[in-house]
């Protein structure tokens, strides 16, 4: 039984010391802490963990503090920085330390333990992105048993057992990880004579070394096998010489210093893909042969929008794929429905190939299809349901996924539940069978999160108090849209997912891990602080951020600022109504509005939100009582509804809020001088400042709970409107960034410049959420000017057209971007061959951020197996990522007598090509003659 003396801290004879060290800088008012499993660090009580002491060395801050513990003692930890109340502000990302004493310890022995903080990004090569899919093979390696060397440290009393440890995940077959340095043991830098170090499993290699005291002080790299040194300074180790110097001195060397791996991707959404054998919109089984395109043309990613089914209206507006019926079921639209039996009869065989020629248009018919595919399906589920449901299969995937008490027999609609969940237990199948191919590839499959989910969807009714129901979610004014978005997704209640540690996100966590390997955040921003609007509200502009701290009128009149009826109300005077409405202006008066002082005129009751005017304009609209058209109407009656200064709080009548851009409004402009600059001052606080802790904490809370929840590669879309806090926190969390370079994080840039690009983002020229790099070159010809002679570097005139010169440029600057990806949509690699440029470029955008009533319908105009045959523009995309130093996935070749060969392309240790690329822009180009040759 365990000396409960010795983990209370208490010394005994047989007591061993342990001492932690880090280096970490941290800022005043901070402290280290050690916290782990056992009592004698707290067991996981933070508050009573292990506070640590600094102390200067060199240029380094080194925490350090020791225990008592007895010799055979076990346990875990990790650190954490705390404030003087020992209340956490940061934590260590990535597994749990562990702490296990040498066998054979004797009592009275010191052990020193030298750790780096582990910060989010070194957690990435355990996401199963890496792990599973692109260092697959490392991971693969056989655990090593190392030698012992116990009996020479008893022999040798003044010796030290030095524990070395690295972590390299990106270490091919028949190769060893040693570690050299400047002394003997250690080879005296000669790679032959270096201490090799032995596989311990989960990409860690370690050995022991037997020093002795005038060894030290030690520097040493690691070297990972075929003469690749770490990069950077040599590793030191010392010790203090006016001390006894510890028995044993454990390395914890964090990761392997190599050159950073990057790699390359496609993207589109699965309605978009289109095959031989699709029926009118791209489906899951098709990612196989996407696959075979992605590792032919170097891509080691497909990423993918979301796939959850959006069936809410039964319509066309169900063609968006952020609104989710449930974050749980797949869309029935990506079946692939030849697939649900293998005795399908001649008549479905017959049906269904009429079905595609039918289907097979420029676009996606959603309606159609997903009618066609439920109709066939029906009749597939009738001769095939006692099959199916009775398989093991089934009943495995049943009782992971599903409610008894839906399915019961004497339920109503038990047949009806029942086909739907054949039709889910088919496109998990269909699913799992293309992404467990993806992974054998050595391709990483991408999925989305949304950031909301429908109001009628069925998380808002399973779990009714996780949601804010009287309220929407959208954005503020940004690149997207500078009037501001209007999601009308329901907002969350934190606090109450809080009570469970955010269980229903860590349950749609699990459900995505079962499928991609990799995912997208959508719109990152909302687990920081996300843009709120009353349920009422039509349009995105007049909201506030949830949570933000508000103004009180308190604080206000401490301004100066009293007035809070004019500030709060519409301010409507009589010429306004006048300008905007014209010859309506007295139709306008008498059925929206009533006097309200002299002059000035308020909402009346029954149209006093967006909602109401909508209504109230319809019905005058059918009555043919309106003179101008009623979006005309609608649009300038909502002008007037958002002519306001403050927001005041529902929940809460002295709060308010700053209306975004405000300066804009005339209720502002008809303000003195002295309440224009308090309330400007004040906003700027509101938007730029005094929120930044706060939100700073809410994701801090959020997000971890999200990464925890799967061992997903996780990446964060953080575009528009970004405090300053993000950024901090998605490196702290190991999050990967999105850099658009039409979209610069960087206020003083009109263009991004990818080659200083941080090396944890995903660089693109393009998303979904814009028109694509044709359409954004051709649709504004000054634009396209200022890039030529910023970017490119030329004087001359920019070619009108987008060019397969000029993609290849651009491309080439994000694939020899640092970024850890460069992701291109697969619109944007059509456009580096001419034939394929045929099409309006304007059709290609899959999405148009300011109509919220988007059509999602895009489809490639090439099928994949014309894609697969295209040798010229795979040679062309294989060239950029090849000369980039990017990964690519190893091929498999067949020779002329059938048998296959792996070829192994370039690791991604490469540095990036640094030539020149020379474009010759002539005639055909630009429509003028130009002789010159144009440097790119």
């Amino acid at each position: 039984m365990a000396n409960l003396g010795l983990f209370s801290g208490t010394k005994t004879a047989k007591s061993v010391n342990v001492s932690f060290r880090l280096p970490y800088y941290t800022q005043w008012g901070q402290s280290l802490l050690v916290c782990g499993s056992e009592p004698v660090l707290g067991s996981w009580d933070v508050k009573k963990g292990l506070l640590l002491s600094p102390v200067h060395q060199g240029e380094e801050l080194i925490w350090s503090g020791s225990i008592s513990v007895p010799s055979e003692f076990s346990g875990e930890y990790s650190y954490y920085v705390v404030d003087d109340k020992k209340s956490v502000l940061r934590w260590e990302m990535g597994k749990k330390r562990k702490l296990v004493l040498p066998k054979g310890i004797n009592g009275g022995e010191h052990v020193e333990l030298h750790d780096l903080w582990q910060a989010g990004g070194d957690a990435i090569p355990f996401r199963s992105a890496f792990k599973d899919v692109i260092f697959r093979r490392s991971w693969g390696l056989n655990v090593e048993r190392p030698p012992g060397i116990q009996n020479k440290l008893d022999k040798e009393v003044d010796a030290v057992v030095v524990h070395f440890k690295i972590c390299c995940p990106n270490v091919e077959e028949e190769t060893s990880v040693y570690v050299i340095g400047s002394t003997a043991k250690l080879g005296q830098w000669k790679v032959q004579d270096g201490l090799k170090l032995n596989y311990a499993g989960d990409s860690v290699w370690q050995a022991d070394a037997l020093m002795q005291k005038g060894d030290f002080p030690i520097k040493y790299p690691f070297e990972g096998g075929n003469f690749s040194l770490e990069t950077g300074a040599h590793r030191d180790l010392s010790i203090d010489s006016s001390k006894v110097p510890p028995r044993y001195i454990f390395l914890s060397d964090g990761m392997m210093r190599e050159m950073p791996w990057r790699g390359a991707g496609v993207a589109i959404p699965m309605f978009s893909v289109r095959s031989e054998a699709d029926l009118g919109v791209g489906e899951f089984l098709d990612l196989k042969l996407l696959v075979d395109w992605a590792v032919l043309s170097g891509f080691h990613l497909v990423q993918l929008l979301p796939i959850n089914d959006t069936s809410v209206h039964g319509m066309w507006w169900d063609s968006y794929p952020y609104s989710s019926l449930s974050v749980f079921a797949l869309h029935p639209l990506y079946l692939r429905v030849e697939a649900l039996s293998e005795n399908l009869p001649e008549t479905i065989k017959k049906e269904i190939q009429e079905a595609r020629e039918q289907l097979d248009g420029k676009d996606v018919d959603y309606e159609a299809t997903l009618a066609t595919k439920l109709s066939i399906a029906k009749k597939v589920f009738v001769q095939e349901k006692d099959l199916i449901l009775n398989s093991r299969s089934f009943q495995k995937y049943f009782s992971e996924n599903e409610v008894e008490k839906l399915v019961s027999k004497d339920s109503l609609h038990h047949d009806i539940i029942r086909f739907h969940y054949y039709i889910q237990f088919h496109l998990h199948t269909q699913l799992t069978e293309a992404a467990e191919y993806a992974r054998k590839k050595g391709v990483i499959l991408k999925g989305d999160l949304p950031i909301g989910v429908d109001r009628n969807s069925v998380d808002t009714w399973v779990y009714p108090n996780l949601f804010r129901m009287n309220t929407s979610t959208g954005a503020p004014p940004d690149y997207f849209d500078k009037n501001g978005q209007n999601w009308g997704f329901p907002t969350y209640n934190w606090e109450e997912m809080s009570k469970d540690n955010y269980a229903w996100w860590r349950a749609r966590l699990t459900q995505m891990a079962k499928y991609f390997t990799a995912y997208r955040i959508d719109h990152i921003l909302g687990f920081f602080r996300i843009w709120e609007l009353p349920e009422h509200a039509m349009t995105g502009l007049i909201g506030k951020f949830r949570p933000s701290i508000p103004l009180s009128k308190e604080e206000l009149e401490r301004e100066g600022i009293w007035d809070f009826d004019r500030l709060s109300l519409p301010y409507i005077r009589q010429e306004f109504v006048q300008e905007r409405f014209g010859a309506s202006w007295t139709l306008i008066v008498s059925n929206f509005l009533n006097d309200y002082q002299k002059g000035r005129y308020v909402f009346k009751e029954d149209c006093d939100t967006e909602k109401k005017i909508a209504s109230k304009l319809k019905m005058l609209a059918e009555k043919s009582m309106l003179l101008e058209s009623e979006d005309k109407i609608r649009r300038d009656l909502f002008d007037l509804l958002k002519n306001i200064v403050l927001i005041r709080d529902p929940e809460d009548e002295s709060k308010f809020y700053p209306r975004f851009n405000l300066e804009d409004t005339s209720s502002f402009q008809d303000l003195d001088d002295d309440s224009k600059n308090v309330l400007k001052r004040l906003y700027y606080d509101y938007y730029f400042h005094r929120q930044e802790n706060l939100w700073r904490q809410n994701a801090l809370k959020t997000l971890p709970a999200l990464l925890d929840s799967s061992d997903m590669l996780a990446c964060g879309e953080d575009l528009g409107l970004i405090p300053a806090c993000v950024h901090p926190v998605m490196q702290e969390l190991g999050l990967i960034g999105l850099r658009i370079q039409r979209m610069p994080s960087e206020p003083d840039l009109e263009f991004g410049i990818p080659s200083q690009y941080n090396y944890m983002t995903v660089c693109a020229p393009s998303c979904h959420d814009c028109s694509t790099l044709r359409a954004w070159w051709e649709e504004d010809e000054e634009r396209r000017c200022r890039y030529f002679k910023s970017v490119v570097g030329s004087d001359g005139i920019p070619p009108s057209r987008c060019v397969p010169e000029i993609a290849h440029f651009v491309l080439r600057q994000h694939v020899e971007a640092p970024s850890m990806w460069a992701i291109f949509p697969l619109q944007d690699l059509l456009a580096l061959k001419e034939e394929y440029t045929t099409r309006p470029a304007a059709e290609e955008t899959i999405n148009d951020p300011t109509n919220p009533k988007h059509y999602w319908r895009y489809r490639v105009h090439v099928t994949l197996e014309s894609l697969m045959n295209d040798k010229e523009l795979i040679s062309s995309i294989k060239g950029l990522v090849r000369g980039s130093g990017r990964s690519q996935p190893s091929v498999e070749e067949t020779d002329d007598q059938g048998n296959q060969e792996t070829i192994v392309m370039i690791t991604g240790k490469h540095q990036a090509a640094k030539g020149q690329e020379k474009i010759s822009f002539e005639k055909q180009l630009t429509g003028v003659p130009r002789p010159e040759t144009y440097v790119l």
